[in-house]
């Protein structure tokens, strides 16, 4: 890592840009996770079967998917200030009117809570993108491990901070006003945002030491300056060289098999406690706050980890690859809990197998590190596309199992089946990590 200028003290503004990146990240999952926290309420309300529950779990990845490569558009040509903003206000306005979905009855109000949950989804699809834009602007390579997994740790924490508001909001309150608190928490967020996040040479707190030690770490500070400036770097030439790049194949597929135990956890998991563990929904909200704290640190840790392999051996590869084995191994643990009986035992087992699921989740350190420097939100929107396919997937799925077996004991057996899936993905498919250089195209003969 460069060092700052003799004489100078270097500020430390990224570090504030990361804190809010962080809390914004957190309230997306946690929207994401109304449904969840809210669904026995509402499934009791409006008489919806599991197919039907799961189903609704999936509107929001199936626009959150479609919008992926749009949104990495977007942030290519109109920079991720701009884009985030309006991204952030779209999906907290959708987020806030499903609590209107109670003064309306059946059908009607099944058919606006599924089409708003959808348009959120579409809204958010440039979150994650632009927090991998974000970073790779404002942080020296050596740092961009941990800052990913601290942006990325934001999903263990959501749960944290606000299942239990959740749980406490439908017990109290009824399901309506978790949409209504969630939905004007992330208005006050955008306003925050548009008034701190600027680009790291035009921000005002940023002094010339904190900006040379990002730019001669190798953070993209000019990013934003540049977006959009001589020819068009999306080409299908290009996008081409992104979808079938072996790296970052392999990159794809372990994300979509790390994302169906982050989906297990943000959908289906409150109801598994209500429906086979027999908890409250008040109860559901706090335990699964539980998990998630060990999640966090789990997130942090393998962060910290990656970066400290980094340094000591230089080699990008074993240092993230190394946590990500270690994580996955253990998070294979989820299985055992078809095999213990106690409340107590089933929340330890969730809990290893949500730390270790945290410590492998280095995907937007990885994208970060490997993405073609001229295509970061598209190749970040494809990434975050297939990941995402496991919101689709994955609630569908358990809810048919589900319903077939009137039990998740197979549902955790397909859970845990991703962890080997996802250790073949990065070692087997995925083998040096590094930044994709794109290649011209060949002039036509």
């Amino acid at each position: 890592m460069a060092t700052a200028r003799a004489g100078s003290k270097a500020t430390h503004v990224r570090y504030l840009i990361l804190l809010l990146l962080f809390v914004i990240t957190s309230i997306s999952y946690a929207d994401r996770a109304t449904l969840a926290m809210t669904g026995p309420a509402i499934a009791k309300q409006l008489a919806m079967s599991p197919v039907a529950m799961g189903y609704a779990l999936s509107s929001f990845a199936f626009a959150y998917v479609l919008a992926q490569i749009p949104g990495g558009l977007l942030l290519d040509r109109y920079g991720s200030k701009l884009v985030y903003i309006a991204a952030l206000l779209l999906w907290s306005l959708f987020t806030l009117l499903q609590g209107a979905a109670g003064f309306l009855t059946g059908l009607s109000a099944a058919v606006m809570l599924f089409g708003l949950r959808f348009l959120m989804g579409a809204a958010e699809a440039p979150c994650f993108p632009a927090n991998a834009r974000i970073v790779a602007a404002w942080f020296p390579t050596a740092e961009r491990g941990t800052a990913s997994a601290i942006f990325n740790a934001a999903q263990y924490f959501s749960l944290v901070a606000f299942a239990p508001l959740m749980g406490w909001l439908v017990h109290d309150f009824g399901w309506e006003s978790v949409f209504y608190v969630m939905g004007g928490l992330g208005l006050l967020a955008a306003a925050v945002f548009a008034s701190v996040v600027r680009s790291p040479r035009h921000h005002k707190g940023v002094n010339p030491a904190e900006l040379n030690v990002i730019e001669a770490g190798g953070g993209l500070v000019d990013m934003e300056e540049t977006r959009g400036a001589g020819p068009s770097q999306f080409t299908w030439h290009n996008v081409r060289q992104v979808l079938a790049n072996r790296m970052l194949l392999g990159i794809y597929l372990g994300q979509y098999c790390i994302n169906v135990l982050t989906y297990f956890f943000a959908t289906w998991f409150p109801i598994y406690l209500v429906q086979q563990r027999h908890m409250s929904i008040l109860q559901a909200g706090f335990v699964s706050a539980v998990p998630a704290i060990f999640g966090f640190i789990g997130g942090v840790l393998g962060g910290v980890i990656s970066d400290l392999l980094l340094r000591r051996t230089g080699s990008l590869t074993f240092a993230r690859k190394t946590p990500l084995l270690l994580g996955m191994l253990l998070a294979m643990v989820i299985v055992a809990a078809n095999y213990v009986d106690s409340q107590v035992m089933v929340i330890v087992v969730m809990t290893a197998a949500f730390f270790g699921k945290g410590v492998a989740s280095l995907g937007w350190a990885v994208i970060a590190d490997t993405s073609p420097k001229q295509l970061l939100g598209v190749t970040g929107g494809i990434f975050n596309m297939a990941g995402n396919t496991a919101g689709i997937v994955m609630p569908i799925v358990v809810g048919y199992i589900v319903k077939a077996t009137g039990s998740f004991d197979g549902a955790l057996i397909f859970v845990g089946a991703h962890c080997l899936l996802t250790i073949f993905a990065y070692f087997v498919i995925t083998q040096k990590i590094e930044r994709l250089e794109l290649r011209p195209a060949t002039p036509a003969a």
